[in-house]
């Protein structure tokens, strides 16, 4: 294979993604009192007599699904469990040890991921849930999540104290090695610059002793969604890169504030309540934990918080990228 670093550049693309979720064997550390139910499991309790469906209680039922989407001030009915203990995955996003922070399982304080909290008992987004299998096999045969970063003003991938990071969106497939089990460095991926401007970013980093960290910036646009689905995203606020780096891969965390609006918009236009029920992932009362966790942000009307800490595990694999214009796409001013 030919060297990778090239001219100061070199590229990666995704080929692995899951929110960053700590678990146990078991689960009972984090999840003392068990999982969250499901939307079946609370349609059940909440309309007993299924069998007798009244025009009241579709219209119900219809409501209970807007919760998903809408912020209702009414309590969630149901109880839910949040994630427990004080270890996570993810990054420390404010530069403070918070009393609401966590130690990561390598024993680095002050790690801000409040959106483990909310999720970490759901069973769609822990190993193996459908969240996790699907974010990660949506991504192989969909294009459309095709995210891509390239470091250029690279001398060295160990230690280097000034690299630009730009995110691009490519077109190209995903190339597989011979056992099929693995991803081949090197294959070719191509800029996406005619739909893809609004996922440029741009961000300053260095590389110490291999470990490459980005310094934040405000707004980061990360396609994801189902094939079939118009489009989906996740807009996050502060975010940062924290990768370990090798020629043929880089592999760490994308950290930073969820907007709340954009995750639960993502969820509910790609996962009907009917495959929400396979993960026990009932969306309305995510929705209110989301709220209640958010940790950022707040509006500038209401007070409330907008922004929820959370991490993401990624892998990128190392491509050669292909930019049409013969020239780096310039990252958009705005959001």
């Amino acid at each position: 294979m030919a060297q990778a670093l090239q001219g100061g550049r070199i590229g990666y693309v995704m080929t692995e993604r899951r929110w960053a979720v700590y678990e146990t064997e078991t689960g009972k550390t984090e999840c003392p009192q068990g999982f969250n139910l499901g939307p079946r499991e609370q349609f059940e309790l909440a309309f007993p007599n299924s069998n007798r469906k009244t025009y009241t209680e579709m219209e119900t039922r219809l409501k209970r699904e807007g919760d998903a989407f809408h912020d209702a001030s009414v309590k969630d009915p149901f109880p839910f469990h949040e994630a427990q203990g004080t270890i996570s995955y993810g990054l420390n996003l404010d530069g403070k040890i918070g009393p609401n922070d966590f130690q990561s399982p390598e024993g680095v304080k002050g790690v801000d991921n409040q959106l483990y909290r909310a999720i970490g008992c759901i069973g769609a987004y822990r190993m193996n849930g459908v969240v996790s299998f699907f974010d990660t096999d949506d991504m192989y045969g969909n294009a459309y999540n095709r995210w891509i970063i390239e470091l250029s003003g690279v001398d060295d991938l160990v230690n280097d104290n000034d690299v630009i990071v730009t995110t691009y969106r490519g077109i190209d497939d995903l190339q597989r090695d011979g056992t099929g089990t693995a991803f081949t460095p090197g294959a070719t991926q191509t800029i996406d610059v005619r739909w893809g401007q609004s996922f440029v970013s741009q961000l300053k980093g260095r590389i110490v002793d291999g470990v490459l960290t980005t310094e934040p910036i405000d707004w980061l646009k990360w396609p994801n969604t189902q094939p079939g689905v118009a489009s989906g995203y996740y807009m996050i606020r502060d975010a940062r890169l924290q990768l370990d780096l090798t020629e043929q891969v880089a592999k760490g965390f994308l950290g930073g504030y969820t907007d709340i609006e954009s995750f639960s918009h993502q969820l509910n236009t790609n996962w009907a309540t009917h495959h929400q029920s396979y993960g026990q992932l009932a969306a309305a009362s995510l929705h209110k934990a989301l709220r209640r966790l958010a940790d950022a942000y707040p509006d500038p009307k209401t007070g409330r918080n907008t922004a929820i800490s959370s991490a993401v595990e990624l892998t990128f694999t190392q491509a050669h990228l292909v930019h049409p214009q013969k020239k780096p796409v310039v990252a958009a001013s705005s959001r």
